[in-house]
């Protein structure tokens, strides 16, 4: 899932990014309130984390503008700004839900997990099954023939785009650029450390393959029977 934090406190952001990225979510960050509104329109997120507080352009207007142009992407709103009728204000602007600062960060990623099981703004699929794999994006979890396998939230990020791209050959610059958010080759073995750790955990000890490396090309995730 791809979330937008608009945040201008830089200690703030690098935190809050270092953690979601941990967690298994691709984010952008936008440090005002004007480049935040102009991301939420150009690009499409599952979510947005606004502060309130913003230089440029603050937060409820913001929200404001993008509810108003018929934007419905859920927005969670972290402010300092605790009273009931600061709560109220930014409820009615058209969050969907509010965090006062400081907050436990397992705590936003609760919020962060409701929201996004509520709404699915860009109707994408909340599960992906290839064969017998399946994908649980809301719940995180991914299984085999019914056996739960545990994943890194890294590892999770690569099935998923590998599923999302099932019966495809998927370059090494798609997956740097999909899953890992570089769009430059860092020249290390990030790619195949990572595939090699997914192979192990998908294939072994199941009867036939899933995730196939094409030589020269890429790797291919792909049902048995060739139908993705």
């Amino acid at each position: 899932m791809r979330l937008l934090l608009v945040e201008d406190d830089r200690e703030t952001a690098s935190y809050l990014m270092k953690g979601l990225k941990e967690s298994g979510y691709t984010i952008d960050h936008a440090p005002d309130g004007k480049e935040g509104l102009f991301m939420a329109i150009e690009m499409n997120y599952d979510l947005i984390i606004l502060d309130r507080m913003l230089p440029g352009l603050d937060g409820l207007s913001v929200l404001k503008t993008l509810r108003s142009s018929g934007h419905k992407t859920p927005v969670l709103i972290l402010s300092a700004l605790g009273e009931v009728d600061d709560r109220v204000q930014g409820l009615k602007a058209g969050s969907d839900d509010y965090l006062v600062k400081p907050f436990a960060f397992s705590e936003l990623l609760a919020r962060i997990e409701a929201l996004t099981r509520r709404t699915d703004p860009h109707g994408e699929e909340t599960r992906l099954q290839v064969g017998g794999l399946e994908l649980d994006r809301l719940a995180r979890t991914v299984m085999r023939a019914g056996k739960t396998i545990e994943m890194q939230p890294r590892e999770f990020s690569l099935l998923e785009y590998l599923m999302q791209h099932a019966g495809q050959v998927v370059t090494r610059t798609m997956l740097l650029e999909g899953v890992w958010d570089y769009h430059f080759d860092p020249q290390t073995n990030v790619i195949d450390v990572h595939i090699s750790r997914l192979r192990n955990k998908i294939d072994k000890g199941f009867d036939r393959p899933l995730l196939h490396t094409v030589r020269g090309a890429g790797y291919c995730l792909k049902a048995p029977d060739g139908s993705g």
